[in-house]
């Protein structure tokens, strides 16, 4: 994110009100939208010259072009390593990347082979975007990683599979509540292993702590930049396990906030568009009508999901361990990087 370029004064946190939802909603969707994936390493790097020169004060005010580079620089570098997370795991490319392994689940008929095999793919995909996207303040292991990733592909296909077994042998449904039963099957897998995924990815922050920061006033920051310092040079108050597990928590529930639209609505709305005579006329398209609402959902569903909490999140410093109270910023508070 831009916080993590040189300069001793600091861009507006976003175009938008992040205090309230609607805002955050309008800041997450600048942030993901999958035109930022196509600025490539020129754009990239000019944008960052554009927000360092804003920083370094050789810009003085916010413009049209200066808010389009901090949405480059926001969408594309890590908050805490200031380094770009591969393209694929950007949330900028979540929607495209989910959409093969999301179609894949969706498959009707699928095998047990076959559930097993596209929620492996899933799960590997999920700890490739959990891990680029989680709080760097704990980094993983790679045998921590290893371990995550082999818990958590077990738990998603032991739900996918019961669930497939299951559903065939339910005597009294009729054969449309049957089959839209067994379209809803990969939500359930996909939504309990995402939150798994999350909690056993990032298990290491609650275990360990996370980062956390005084909130600074404004005369704080007045101050820092007579020093010549960036607020990105504020030390740390130290590790808290409680605002670890706040923010894993918080980040497996927009996991499924995530998922739900995209698991359910698309396979209903199919359903309905089968019975269509345009659709039993032209059975080829129903694949990529199921891809298109799945895409189409999948950009409705993710900047709603993520702004459900903010990625900055700020707390009372009480609310935290012992160690931390009394040592809060303006109010008391402290913050932290949710990670998203």
């Amino acid at each position: 994110m831009s916080a993590s370029i040189p300069g001793n004064r600091e861009l507006p946190e976003s175009q938008y009100d992040l205090s309230t939802y609607w805002g955050r909603v309008r800041h997450t969707a600048s942030i993901t939208d999958p035109r930022t994936l196509l600025a490539g390493t020129s754009g990239l790097e000019n944008a960052k010259k554009l927000v360092m020169a804003y920083k370094q004060g050789d810009i003085k005010e916010m413009t049209p072009e200066l808010w389009k580079a901090k949405k480059i620089v926001d969408s594309t570098l890590h908050p805490d390593t200031g380094k770009p997370v591969l393209l694929p795991f950007r949330m900028s490319c979540f929607a495209l990347s989910n959409l093969v392994v999301t179609a894949g689940m969706l498959t009707p008929g699928l095998s047990n082979v076959g559930t097993v095999l596209w929620q492996i793919g899933n799960q590997s995909l999920n700890v490739a975007i959990n891990n680029a996207n989680a709080n760097k303040s704990t980094p993983l292991s790679y045998s921590k990683i290893a371990q995550s990733y082999f818990l958590a592909v077990g738990a998603s296909c032991s739900v996918a599979v019961g669930l497939n077994s299951l559903v065939p042998r339910l005597k009294r449904v009729s054969p449309s509540t049957k089959l839209i039963l067994g379209r809803l099957v990969p939500f359930a897998a996909v939504a309990s292993a995402g939150f798994l995924n999350v909690l056993l990815m990032r298990g290491e922050e609650m275990r360990v702590g996370i980062d956390v920061y005084p909130v600074l006033s404004e005369t704080d920051k007045a101050k820092l930049v007579a020093e010549g310092r960036a607020e990105s040079d504020v030390t740390s108050l130290g590790k808290s396990r409680k605002a670890a597990t706040l923010a894993v928590g918080e980040t497996a529930l927009s996991r499924v906030l995530n998922s739900s639209p995209i698991m359910v609505v698309p396979p209903l709305i199919l359903v309905r568009l089968q019975r269509t005579q345009w659709l039993r006329n032209n059975p080829r398209y129903t694949i990529p009508v199921n891809l298109g609402l799945i895409l189409g959902m999948s950009y409705v569903a993710l900047p709603l999901a993520l702004a459900a909490f903010p990625q900055r999140q700020k707390i009372s410093a009480e609310s935290l361990e012992e160690e931390f109270h009394g040592r809060g910023g303006e109010g008391g508070l402290v913050v932290f990087n949710r990670g998203i």
